[in-house]
């Protein structure tokens, strides 16, 4: 892992197309804003594992459902 020192109003970019800015520092909370090109997904952390944890779900159901109708047909 990478670790920077930035304060506020300053930035990290990341390749020549994603930059995080330190908007604001109240506290222990430090508001970022981050500018990427459309076709980059941003998410929290915990939402993103919350989309990776939904799509191996139905990854599982779609091979269960599988499994049922092959089983089915292969009974006629």
């Amino acid at each position: 892992m990478l670790v920077l020192t930035r304060r506020l109003e300053e930035s990290i970019m990341i390749g020549d197309d994603i930059e995080i800015s330190i908007l604001s520092i109240e506290g222990d909370q430090v508001k970022i804003g981050i500018s990427a090109p459309k076709n980059v997904d941003i998410h929290r952390k915990e939402i993103y594992l919350s989309i990776q944890q939904e799509n191996s779900s139905a990854t599982q159901t779609e091979a269960s459902a599988i499994e049922s109708l092959n089983s089915f047909f292969k009974k006629k």
